[in-house]
């Protein structure tokens, strides 16, 4: 793996969901306050625009109800039936939004988006009623389907645009528990499968918001490793300096969008800095961890305010300049 030439080190970017109701307004919002522009889900705007509405788009059997709840009919369920994303659903108003937006400008510049991974939505699926032995296999089907769809859209719209891509997989965080609905190693063999739709095509990689093993994300072979900055990713150190070494990209989760939203840059690079110093003591190359790096807020805001949006992101892209600088700094003094 190599750094695209349309990404550069300290690149700001989102996670998935943002406040706005209006899509038009938050596609100039991304387009204005990300270096790395995000396509995003508006959850505020339409309770079908969620990471799972998303994933049920055209499949026969389950729908979305009116306050977001999921309904199953189990026996129309085929694992098999193609899966055909209309990007004319309501769960697809941001996305929409955004590529028409962007294209009216002309903006010719990397893109961010983002979709459930299959084992969210899979056990997503068995909580509605689906039995585990149909559930993962429709979510792979299904995930699969609109990776590959999405990405000829946003071709179609945005030709020169390098897309960066993350399957969002909030359940990596139980996958280690003894009553987890699937062996790890089946698990991630999901992800990687649904990855390699467009592994040769796209940056693709892996996110998840909570405290998930570092070694099973990474044993997915993602791209782009996204997480949040937690002092417990320095007992992953080995694994994600060999990550680097192969090329690939960590995007820091470096601004809570849980409880009281910091004012200022300076706790989230403190907390970055202290953990970068922390792996590098443990072996990670200084340089890979400022040049192979990207920056985001922790999770998505859908649940915030405009306001809020708009200071998270100009934090998280103070730290982005600072990392850049950095990044900059350090290639100056090897000679490079």
């Amino acid at each position: 793996m190599t750094m695209n030439p349309q990404l550069a080190a300290g690149m700001a970017t989102g996670i998935g969901s943002l406040p706005h109701r209006d899509a038009t307004a938050a596609a100039r919002f991304s387009l204005s306050a990300l270096s790395l522009p995000v396509l995003p889900t508006l959850p505020k705007r339409s309770p079908a625009e969620g990471i799972i509405g998303q994933a049920i788009v055209g499949i026969n059997g389950v729908s979305v109800g009116q306050y977001g709840s999921i309904a199953v009919d189990a026996i129309l369920l085929d694992p098999a039936a193609p899966v055909v994303t209309d990007l004319q659903h309501d769960a697809f108003g941001g996305f929409r939004s955004f590529l028409e937006h962007a294209a009216s400008q002309g903006y010719q510049g990397p893109v961010k988006w983002q979709f459930v991974g299959p084992v969210t939505f899979g056990v997503t699926l068995v909580r509605a009623g689906v039995p585990a032995d149909i559930a993962f296999d429709v979510a792979a089907n299904a995930v699969r389907s609109h990776l590959l769809h999405l990405h000829r859209i946003v071709r179609t719209y945005l030709p020169n645009a390098h897309q960066v891509v993350l399957l969002d997989e909030p359940v990596f965080d139980e996958l280690l528990s003894q009553d987890f609905l699937l062996a790890p190693d089946v698990a991630i063999d999901h992800v990687s499968m649904a990855m390699s739709a467009l592994e040769s095509v796209a940056s693709i990689g892996v996110h998840s918001c909570g405290m998930a093993d570092v070694t099973s994300l990474l044993a997915t072979g993602p791209a782009i490793l996204s997480v949040p900055v937690h002092a417990h990713l320095a007992d992953s150190a080995g694994y994600l300096a060999r990550f680097l070494d192969d090329g690939g990209i960590v995007a820091w989760g470096i601004v809570s969008t849980q409880g009281p939203i910091t004012s200022s840059a300076e706790r989230p690079w403190r907390a970055l800095s202290a953990l970068w110093c922390e792996l590098v003591q443990r072996g990670v190359d200084p340089v890979q961890l400022r040049t192979q790096s990207l920056v985001t807020p922790e999770c998505g805001l859908g649940a915030h305010t405009p306001a809020v949006a708009d200071r998270v992101h100009r934090i998280t892209a103070e730290v982005g300049r600072r990392v850049q600088d950095q990044a900059i700094a350090t290639r100056f003094s090897l000679g490079a």
